[in-house]
């Protein structure tokens, strides 16, 4: 009874191992690596990041950006061990979740992945629209949202390496301008500005390094430290599964993985870290700008804090680079819907005319469905532009924390399929120092986290129907995604027993793919200063040579 019931078990997941090589690996190591360091430098850096240092005050800002870098970096610790292993063509975080976990899983997680990176292309657009009105307010914003939309859609047409190119030099711009805006901070703490007047940590001290939210005293204080936190994890959502997904379509995925990885560690560091400090040096925490909710580009805390130094012109050199990544944001997120929407077809867990490609390897029905997602932007016109914003946001942080939770629960499932089978160390590019440990620790956090999302909502003076709804409306929705699928193939286990997971399928064929390559000279290796000190930190990435 036991050996047939493992049989139909297999019978059940056979459909899920073959897989579809209609997707090119179009994108070289270089664009790895920079769509590792430009994923998700967007609006939530440029713009938004102004609410929450609102909201906390200078020292809840900086340590909500510093807690959440270390959370990311674990998460992209053991996405990286599960996906470097075996990088499959069409390879996403659902599939993984299908073929080490269940069905049921990866079917949740693949339509949860596809409703929330094709959201994000309206918001992207929506955020570009906002911040060109700065310069021309007369203009209907759905001039705006067309240009930008027709761009995005056209590269995403094209064979990957286009999109792999473009993303290169939209990274190329958002790394140089965040590092001048690191230099002008350091410049303008020790008064080289126009006016000479020293800032150091003015701000810290008025109008102080914490505020309150809501309530008064100590109370409100933890409130705000909070709330900070929550709203710190809006330029995070989904940059490490981004280069998970960019591993189907990368040349030697088993040795570029890793090493994307480590340029994403630098990220963690100079962009949000450091860039967090400085905005809390050049931007105080009171401005009048910041209430707007991140809604605009007069509400980013970099253009208040040039303004304030007296520094002219450069106000509108911040926005052009504001609205460029905007723009590439809304072009990677196209990317990522696409290519969940494609995984799916794989799996039988969407229509099969999804997993149809051009010659060039470009999934086409997949890019034509996600782009309609794109004309949600246009509800910008006529309704209320903070709203459309604080709901997407909301909806987006939801969805983040629900696949990190299952992040989490892949890789100690993977790990402990890996033991079961007696898979050796040498087998794996990169390994998380942290193990399984690691994993459970963000399965919690990132669970509670979750649950906090919309907690302000609870107090008396804040509740709001549609505030409660944009918080969690995305939980239940999920669950009940996952307890439908499991109700239909109720026949099958809670989880793919250890000794059952397919951890061999296509690892041969990959092995001798890249065995006939011939390997690109890394960026990493150009950069030593910058990745070395990473080699002695605790969740150290091995990469084969």
């Amino acid at each position: 009874m036991g050996e047939s019931k493992e049989n139909n078990h297999v019978q059940a997941i056979e459909g899920v191992q073959a897989r579809d090589n209609g997707i090119k690996r179009g994108l070289s190591s270089r664009h790895a690596q920079f769509i590792a360091l430009g994923s998700s430098i967007g609006t939530g850096l440029f713009v938004s990041s102004g609410e929450t240092l609102a909201k906390g005050g200078p020292a809840f800002f900086l340590g909500s950006y510093i807690v959440v870098s270390v959370l990311v970096y674990m998460i992209m610790a053991s996405l990286t061990e599960v996906a470097a292993y075996l990088p499959l063509s069409g390879g996403t975080m659902n599939y993984y979740g299908t073929r080490y976990v269940s069905r049921s899983l990866g079917f949740m997680m693949g339509w949860l992945y596809f409703y929330s990176f094709a959201i994000f292309i309206p918001y992207e657009l929506t955020a570009s629209a906002l911040v060109i009105d700065y310069w021309h307010p007369d203009v209907n914003s759905a001039v705006w949202i067309t240009i930008m939309l027709l761009l995005i859609v056209a590269l995403n047409f094209l064979p990957v390496r286009f999109y792999g190119e473009s993303e290169f030099w939209f990274a190329l711009l958002k790394v140089v301008t965040v590092i001048g805006l690191l230099i002008l901070a350091f410049i303008l703490f020790w008064g080289g500005g126009p006016s000479h007047d020293r800032l150091g940590f003015r701000y810290w001290k008025d109008p102080g390094a914490t505020n309150t939210l809501i309530v008064g005293g100590g109370a409100g204080r933890f409130v705000a430290a909070l709330a900070t936190l929550i709203n710190s994890v809006l330029p995070f959502d989904f940059s490490p599964e981004m280069i998970i997904v960019t591993g189907g379509e990368i040349q030697s995925p088993r040795r570029n993985l890793p090493i994307s990885a480590r340029t994403y560690y630098i990220r963690l560091v100079v962009f949000y870290v450091l860039g967090s400090l400085a905005i809390s040096v050049v931007c105080p925490s009171n401005a009048a700008a910041l209430a707007g909710s991140g809604t605009d580009a007069a509400s980013s805390p970099w253009v208040v804090g040039i303004q304030n130094a007296g520094i002219k012109g450069l106000g509108s050199v911040i926005n052009a680079v504001i609205i460029t990544s905007a723009a590439s944001a809304g072009n990677a997120f196209l990317y990522l819907a696409s290519r969940c929407l494609y995984s799916m077809a794989l799996e039988g867990n969407a229509p099969r005319i999804f997993k149809k490609c051009t010659k060039q390897g470009v999934p086409i029905y997949a890019v034509g469905a996600s782009s309609l997602f794109s004309a949600l932007a246009y509800m910008n016109i006529n309704q209320s532009s903070a709203d459309v914003f604080n709901w997407m946001v909301n909806l987006v942080n939801c969805s983040a924390f629900i696949s990190w939770v299952c992040c989490s629960i892949i890789h100690i499932r993977f790990r402990k399929a890996c033991s079961v089978q007696e898979i050796p160390k040498s087998s794996f590019p990169a390994r998380s120092r942290l193990k399984s440990a690691g994993s459970y620790f963000t399965l919690v956090v990132f669970s509670l986290l979750c649950l906090l999302n919309g907690f302000t909502v609870f107090f008396p003076s804040q509740w709001s129907v549609s505030g409660f709804l944009s918080a969690y409306i995305g939980l239940p929705l999920f669950v009940i995604i996952y307890l439908g699928h499991r109700l239909w193939s109720y026949r099958e286990p809670w989880a793919i027993p250890s000794h059952l997971v397919d951890l061999h399928t296509g690892f041969a064929e990959l092995q001798a793919e890249e065995e006939n390559e011939l390997p690109e000279k890394p960026l990493n290796r150009r950069f030593k200063p910058w990745t070395g000190p990473w080699k002695a930190t605790t969740l150290r990435f091995r990469a084969k040579s």
